[in-house]
């Protein structure tokens, strides 16, 4: 089942149990989806596209959250919360900091890494290994603490 039928699937469940707040939250990811197959004429959507969208849109959300907070908003960032948890549903299970770490330590081994140098290497390597399952971020930090 691709992303778009799950979220179609969602959608369905959504309007029957009448819920307006997570019916909105998958009518956006439903809408970038649709954006992204119309980019192109013929664009069939792979799953790392997929992926990114939703990283994208947990991110907006993120941002949006803290910046309502912010200004005392509490109300509109709790809706930016909520969103962010329905579409983090779809995401693939993030790993923990140990597991990226181990996980790194391997790719270092693996690519020769010594230094700082081959950073580059490195976090190629691990972007396509963590594709969807780990904050390019963190795992940033970590290769700097074990190469560092």
């Amino acid at each position: 089942m691709t992303l778009e039928e799950k979220i179609n699937a969602c959608i369905k469940e959504s309007m029957l149990a009448r819920d307006q707040k997570r019916l909105a939250a998958l009518r956006a990811v439903k809408s970038e989806i649709l954006l992204l197959k119309t980019k192109e004429a013929g664009h069939v959507i792979t799953p790392q596209e997929e992926i990114a969208v939703l990283q994208r849109l947990v991110k907006q959300r993120k941002e949006s959250a803290s910046m309502y907070k912010e200004q005392n908003r509490e109300d509109l960032c709790e809706e930016e919360t909520f969103q962010q948890q329905v579409i983090e549903e779809f995401l693939p299970k993030q790993l923990s900091e140990d597991e990226i770490k181990t996980q790194l330590q391997a790719i270092i081994s693996e690519t020769g890494a010594s230094s700082m140098k081959d950073m580059g290497k490195v976090m190629k390597v691990a972007q396509e290994k963590f594709a969807g399952s780990a904050d390019n971020k963190l795992v940033s930090t970590i290769v700097k603490r074990l190469l560092g």
